[in-house]
């Protein structure tokens, strides 16, 4: 397995014109120490050797290799439904992307690594507190098999950053296909610069969607692509109860997969119009905002692309975004009840547990956990328990029941088909506040045992029980905003 210094860098979007980014070397940490590693992470690339001295150097932005080039992206975006004529990367460089030896591509980013042209007076820095958010929910989403950006490496120092109150440095690797976004394409549409939507687009799709090119019209098939999957994505969001809390178009992955975590949750009561972001005063990014949110983008990309794409174009690929995202988002719900085939009645049946949860305010996680435990023979003493409006169970219990010998399920099947699609463990904000906690006194053993947790998050993990507990009262009511 290769070293960091044996990894075949490519730097393709470095290839592209300077229009599309600043070259910006990082800016070190000072004494910087290495906190976690995602194994998993660097297995995808068959990195070795992430306790050297080199990798430490490189992941703290100490040190670049001579193969790499670093660059901080340019891109523009609508923020809070507001245009912002310009933004890019205010606290993140690409080193460069590398090509494994089974031909995959992977971008290497640092966060926090100092200013670029785009901090827009900001220091350019990342605060331990939300570098350890995002290492966690990284590896977390990818665990519960969520198109996202993954988190290499966390590394500390005891460099002060002033936000709020003074806190610590931290520096976070992130990898990704790509980090194009949807902003990436608005910044030239909006400066007229259309050969430049071109350029780009044919980046993403020579580099990342080859099949496209032999479309009538590769373009067309770019924003066809970036609707499914981000359909696709957004109904893994729903059906897990994650938050992203900023979907921005400068926070949206032309590729489709989840990107920037920031003030992110994860529902503990089902509440479904929760907001996870405190700066969120009229709700637009609330949970059950964040279907119809990511449709709102996708036009906002379709705008970006319409020079390249006809409006019978567009038309077509955005009415594919809602059908889509109610076929994924409907499969996966029959997997979390059990259910091997389709049948009319399951909308009544999934909305009318929605309705229940709601209702008793329910854990999203663990309630979806513990009906692997439901029996049809109808001794749910113990779930029915999880309720506050028994009979409301009852109901529903009885409807499920008739909907099971619909196809003569057997208990012990499904239970062990829901469980591996049913996960047991989500970072929940009070965990990661936990763990922030801890490393605040030096402490990242949490952060090591959440790791191990949230990479296989269906799995029991006897040891970690009590990291499937439902969150204290104070757990509740944590408030997380942008500011890192």
């Amino acid at each position: 397995m290769p070293s960091l210094d044996q990894l075949n860098f490519t730097n393709r979007f470095a290839a592209l014109p300077l229009d599309f980014y600043s070259k910006v070397m990082p800016q070190g940490i000072s004494d910087p120490y290495l906190i976690a590693v995602s194994k998993s992470c660097a297995g995808m690339f068959e990195l070795s050797g992430t306790e050297s001295d080199q990798f430490l150097a490189v992941m703290s932005g100490n040190q670049i290799l001579p193969q790499m080039q670093p660059l901080a992206a340019l891109y523009s975006g609508h923020q809070f439904g507001v245009y912002n004529p310009q933004l890019g990367d205010g606290r993140a460089l690409l080193l460069g992307d590398i090509t494994t030896s089974q031909g995959s591509h992977f971008d290497i980013q640092l966060k926090g690594a100092g200013t670029t042209p785009y901090s827009r007076s900001a220091d350019g820095r990342a605060v331990l507190r939300s570098s350890i958010r995002e290492f966690l929910c990284s590896e977390a989403m990818a665990g519960l098999g969520i198109p996202t950006t993954r988190a290499l490496s966390l590394i500390g120092s005891d460099m002060p950053i002033y936000r709020e109150e003074v806190e610590t440095a931290a520096v976070v690797s992130r990898i990704a296909p790509s980090h194009v976004r949807f902003g990436s394409f608005e910044i030239f549409h909006y400066t007229n610069r259309e050969q430049h939507v071109k350029q780009l687009a044919d980046h993403v799709i020579s580099n990342h969607l080859p099949d496209l090119q032999a479309l009538e019209n590769p373009y067309a098939g770019l924003l066809q692509y970036a609707v499914t999957t981000t359909a696709n994505t957004i109904a893994q969001w729903q059906a897990v109860g994650f938050c992203h809390g900023v979907m921005n178009t400068d926070n949206m992955s032309i590729l489709g997969i989840t990107i920037d975590y920031g003030p992110f949750a994860f529902l503990d009561d089902y509440q479904p119009k929760f907001i996870c972001n405190h700066s969120d005063n009229s709700g637009r990014y609330a949970f059950d905002q964040q279907p119809a949110i990511g449709l709102w983008n996708l036009n906002a990309l379709a705008h970006a692309l319409s020079t390249l794409v006809s409006k019978e174009e567009i038309i077509a690929s955005l009415a594919l975004y809602e059908p889509q995202l109610v076929t994924s988002f409907s499969a996966i719900m029959r997997s979390k009840l059990g259910l091997t085939s389709e049948h009319d009645s399951d909308q009544a049946l999934i909305s009318g547990l929605f309705d229940l949860m709601a209702n008793n305010r329910s854990d999203y996680t663990n309630t979806f956990r513990s009906l692997a435990h439901f029996a049809e023979d109808g001794n749910n003493e113990s779930l029915r328990n999880n309720f506050i409006d028994r009979q409301a169970f009852d109901v529903w219990a009885k409807q499920y029941s008739v909907r099971l010998a619909i196809e003569n399920s057997t208990d012990a099947i499904r239970s062990k088909a829901m469980n591996k699609v049913n996960p047991k463990f989500i970072l929940r904000n009070y965990l990661a506040q936990n763990a922030i906690d801890a490393a605040n006194r030096k402490d990242f053993s949490e952060i090591q045992n959440l790791l191990a947790v949230l990479s296989a998050p269906f799995d029991e993990h006897s040891e970690f029980e009590h990291y499937a507990n439902s969150p204290p009262d104070w757990g509740k009511t944590l408030e997380i905003s942008c500011s890192s």
